[in-house]
């Protein structure tokens, strides 16, 4: 084919009809492939530097923002939609990743806010408290009741919060001097015990409870501790007269043995005998019991001042019957079984064997009216907070069992008083009692006399 027939069947570019602007042409097919943003018109911008600047075309910024007279007339701080760039839109994409990461922290923070692990000394009530629910409303989200117990890991559901912390704080506040009027009678914690479920019992307002015995959601409370609760005290009795009685001390007699068993304290007995916690009995001395107290019988419910119901009598004689029938450690084998336990677990052997002679001058059968068992004077409730001390069920009535409970109880007290003297007051008295209280005389007498015990053994 020769050029000139070759030129001649080519068509024209009217008969083809080209566009006069082809690149409009490929834009408009996508003319922001990455979206529109917001752009505000500054002094001196005109369409085209616009289009320039966002990388289209006049035509497709005043079709998309509907403008006249092909955008000629823009006014200062106007607002045109234009293509987004690439950047602009990676900059979205990574604030909207970092809006949803923050949205999912956020839920999983709520998760964990709705369920809680216990930890060690935590209580129903407390738990209530620091996440500003209501007991009521704890006990009925994980079924439980006023005496459940609580484990170490075990976890809780934590209902919608109905009372802010610094709102029950208020509220504390609030019901404060409403508190210190009431009338008020003494509780005593037992085994299982939590301030929330003593609440519910004693028909006392949870905050009230707070106020009366100056505690926080986080206090710790033990079996045995005193608490204020609302209620109508009965009148004291009359003090016994001075009349004094003879008791022969006996070949294994200590001054707080023979205290507990004729259920007189051991400051009263110590007075009554211008003796100190640091006199030594002999056998076949003369000690003077008041007249009124009577030695420890099924009949007899007193005890150190305060008088027991006679199912607790009941229980100590059924206990003391119990240990009559058991064969026993020797005191010296007694002796060797406290020191083990105590360096087994970590407590001064010579402090435990000081608490376990005055107790109960070692003897596994020594049994209270208040039913404190054995060696180391174990009532029941606290016997069931040294089991869950020692991570295992503890038989009071078995002598090994019995000094360990002692034992894990007396290493809680040192670890938890300020002092060794607080630790030792704690055994006797309680230690919340001692540090609201501080010491009452016969607990004052007995640090003493445990403090003397220590240093000769």
């Amino acid at each position: 084919m020769s050029p000139a027939i070759a030129l001649a069947a080519l068509p024209s570019a009217a008969a083809l009809q080209l566009p006069s602007h082809p690149a409009s042409v490929v834009l408009k097919a996508h003319p922001a492939p990455y979206g529109w943003v917001v752009a505000t018109i500054r002094r001196g911008d005109t369409l085209e530097a616009i289009a320039t600047r966002t990388g289209t075309t006049t035509g497709v910024l005043a079709s998309r923002n509907g403008l006249r007279d092909g955008g000629n007339r823009l006014g200062i701080g106007e607002h045109l939609w234009v293509p987004k760039s690439a950047a602009q839109a990676r900059a979205e994409a990574a604030r909207a990743k970092a809006a949803a990461a923050a949205r999912a922290a956020a839920r999983a923070a709520a998760m964990r806010r709705a369920t809680y692990v216990v930890r060690s000394g935590d209580t129903l009530s407390a738990i209530a408290a620091h996440r500003g629910v209501t007991i009521a409303s704890l006990l009925k989200a994980n079924r439980l009741s006023t005496r459940s117990l609580l484990h170490i890991g075990q976890k809780l559901r934590i209902p919608g919060t109905t009372a802010s912390r610094p709102a029950a704080a208020a509220h504390r506040r609030a019901t404060a001097p409403h508190a210190r009027a009431m009338s008020t009678v003494t509780y005593r914690v037992r085994g299982g015990d939590t301030l929330g479920a003593i609440a519910a019992r004693t028909k006392t307002p949870l905050g009230t409870l707070y106020s009366l015995n100056r505690l926080t959601p986080r206090s710790v409370i033990h079996p045995g501790q005193a608490i204020k609760v609302r209620g109508t005290a009965h009148p004291a009795a009359k003090a016994a007269p001075p009349a004094t009685t003879a008791y022969t001390v006996r070949s294994g007699d200590t001054l707080s043995a023979i205290a507990s068993h004729h259920g007189i304290s051991l400051a009263t007995l110590l007075k009554t005998n211008h003796l100190s916690a640091r006199s030594v009995l002999r056998i076949g001395q003369k000690v003077k019991l008041p007249v009124k107290a009577k030695p420890r019988t099924s009949s007899a419910n007193t005890f150190a001042g305060r008088t027991y119901p006679a199912t607790i009598v009941n229980a100590a004689t059924a206990n003391r019957r119990a240990l009559a029938a058991r064969s026993v450690p020797t005191r010296s084998a007694t002796r060797a079984m406290i020191v083990a336990t105590a360096r087994r677990h970590g407590v001064d052997p010579r402090l435990a064997l000081a608490i376990g002679w005055q107790e109960s001058g070692w003897n596994q059968r020594q049994v209270s009216v208040a039913n404190a068992i054995g060696v180391m004077q174990v009532v029941p409730s606290s016997g069931r907070w040294a089991s869950d001390l020692a991570g295992r069920q503890l038989n009071l009535l078995n002598t090994q069992d019995n000094i360990t409970a002692g034992v894990v109880i007396l290493r809680s007290l040192t670890r938890s008083a300020p002092n060794l003297d607080a630790a030792i007051a704690g055994y006797y008295q309680g230690l919340y009692s001692v540090e609201k209280n501080g010491m009452y005389a016969d607990t004052k007498a007995y640090v003493a006399s445990v403090k003397a015990h220590r240093a000769h053994l």
